[in-house]
């Protein structure tokens, strides 16, 4: 389709200068409103007022300015209808071939706090959506640019075509013009629900892909990775791959896991995910320590593991991990000569994170399932020591309260039921996912590497009967965790009394499902 009118109406007006000058050098007549047409008039760019046009003025402040039949049917004719081109020249309306909308800023106002609902209310657009949807629908006619992003590639083609646009761009044009509308009208409609409180009675979510992915969870699965727009970072947000093969399904869902529990610490962290559950997990002085002492939790799980770290991979660090098989390594920075260490390795993908702006206040989190979203509040506040109860007649030493504080966060990032065995800040044993807490420790007890007398366990929930802390007792457990609320949470402390062990209510609960 040829271009020979166009309509530009744009609050964003980057690079608007040069395109419009382009266009109306290749003789494109163009029609404008307001700001946009003063811009284009004083920069002795050709403009049309669109008030010109319907010979009618805009009126309430700007609210009304295109919904009018001479713009709205010079959108909306299809040109391969011939009764729709007689009824507009009946008119005297000629058509317009396209569309340049750029929105008022609704949600970067909308998101300023303090702005006073009036000022929210004057950004939602309702011409520009219009000839946004209007144009979009009558693609075969029109072609629609709601980004600046396009205008160099739309340019091109132009010039290459000698003033024409393809059929195939004019529909990926509209494609993205009707995913632009229906993303500016679910961020209004749920600026209005928010005056319902934190589960209103409609939710809109809206994702772009970030990437395809080989494939899903197994190779008959196809997959890809969707970031939630508008939230302000996801996974991958200024995460850079330096190193290696190509993302998997699985990679990314061991990612989360890892960066959720690699963000609980502040001294130096590493964290080894299989199976997105932590295998091993420890803190130290530094990070080649903290590195060794989580995979000696169990090095035979972590192979073929994501790893997390808090801190720059040094040389020291970095050739201690050349000697295992990583999936992907997860870091802050790295040290040059440490980067080219790992990287001989010709399968290990290295992300480096250079995300340091925090989650949303109030952020939800979403589970998927069948036809709909279980929805709750985001698992993140972390109890100090303040707020729990040591219940058991022996008190836990300063270094056995550091170690539980260390359990219980681990233990918050393994799938229930989960039982956490650690000493000196580092997990000796992981119970995950079993159906009962004694099968957990069970499993806990069996994985651990290294002598367990002294060690404390962090469990998510608590002990429905002293079965699980008799059995961890008696395999030299010094101290537990835990949030209480059981019927027979007497019986437990009762245990530890006799058995000269202490125990610790946190009170409250970390299950994940």
């Amino acid at each position: 389709m040829k271009v020979k009118r166009a309509l530009i109406s744009v609050f964003n007006k980057a690079g608007l200068e040069e395109f419009a000058r382009a266009l109306a050098d290749m003789g494109v007549e163009i029609i404008s409103t307001g700001g946009t047409a003063r811009l284009l008039s004083d920069n002795a760019i050709p403009v049309t007022e669109v008030s010109d046009v319907t010979q009618f003025p805009e009126m309430l402040g700007g609210r009304v300015k295109t919904m009018h039949p001479a713009i709205q049917a010079g959108i909306l004719a299809r040109r391969s209808d011939p009764e729709h081109m007689k009824t507009i020249a009946e008119h005297g309306i000629e058509p317009i071939d396209m569309v340049v909308v750029g929105l008022y800023p609704f949600e970067e106002v909308a998101s300023q706090r303090g702005t006073p609902e009036d000022a929210v209310i004057e950004m939602i657009d309702i011409g520009g959506p219009t000839m946004i949807r209007a144009a979009a629908k009558n693609h075969e006619s029109v072609a629609v640019i709601t980004e600046p992003d396009d205008y160099a590639a739309i340019l091109d083609e132009l010039k290459a075509s000698g003033g024409e646009l393809s059929q195939a761009t004019c529909r990926r044009l509209a494609t993205k013009a009707f995913h632009k509308t229906a993303h500016y009208d679910f961020v209004i409609a749920n600026w209005f629900s928010e005056t319902e409180g934190d589960f209103p009675s409609h939710i809109l979510r809206d994702y772009e892909k970030v990437m395809e992915l080989t494939y899903g969870e197994n190779p008959h699965q196809r997959a890809a990775y969707y970031s939630e727009s508008g939230a302000r970072r996801h996974l991958l947000s200024r995460v850079t791959q330096l190193h290696g093969k190509k993302l998997s399904f699985n990679n990314l869902y061991d990612l989360h896991a890892a960066r959720g529990l690699a963000t609980e610490f502040a001294l130096p962290a590493c964290v080894i995910i299989k199976h997105n559950n932590p295998c091993g997990a420890a803190v130290a002085e530094n990070l080649e320590h903290a590195y060794l002492k989580a995979l000696e939790s169990d090095p035979v799980a972590a192979f073929g593991s994501v790893i997390a770290v808090n801190r720059q991979v040094d040389v020291a660090t970095a050739q201690r991990m050349s000697e295992l098989f990583i999936e992907v390594l997860f870091a802050p920075s790295y040290d040059d000569d440490a980067l080219e260490i790992l990287s001989r390795k010709p399968d290990i993908r290295i992300l480096i994170d250079n995300e340091r702006r925090k989650g949303s206040p109030g952020e939800m989190d979403y589970k998927r399932v069948l036809g709909g979203l279980l929805i709750q509040d985001r698992d993140a506040d972390l109890e100090d020591r303040e707020s729990m109860e040591v219940v058991s007649k022996v008190h836990p030493t300063e270094a056995q309260w550091g170690d539980l504080i260390f359990a219980s966060r681990v233990a918050k990032h393994v799938k229930s039921n989960a039982i956490v065995i650690a000493k000196d800040l580092a997990t000796l044993g992981v119970g995950a996912g079993q159906m009962s807490r004694v099968d957990s420790t069970r499993l806990a007890i069996e994985k651990a590497h290294g002598d367990l007398k002294g060690s404390v366990i962090g469990s998510d929930a608590f002990f429905p009967f002293p079965d699980a802390v008799e059995l961890a007792i008696e395999n030299g457990v010094a101290a537990f965790m835990q949030p209480g609320g059981s019927k027979r949470d007497d019986l437990s402390v009762k245990v530890c009394d006799a058995r000269g062990a202490a125990m610790v209510f946190s009170r409250r609960r970390h299950f994940l499902h």
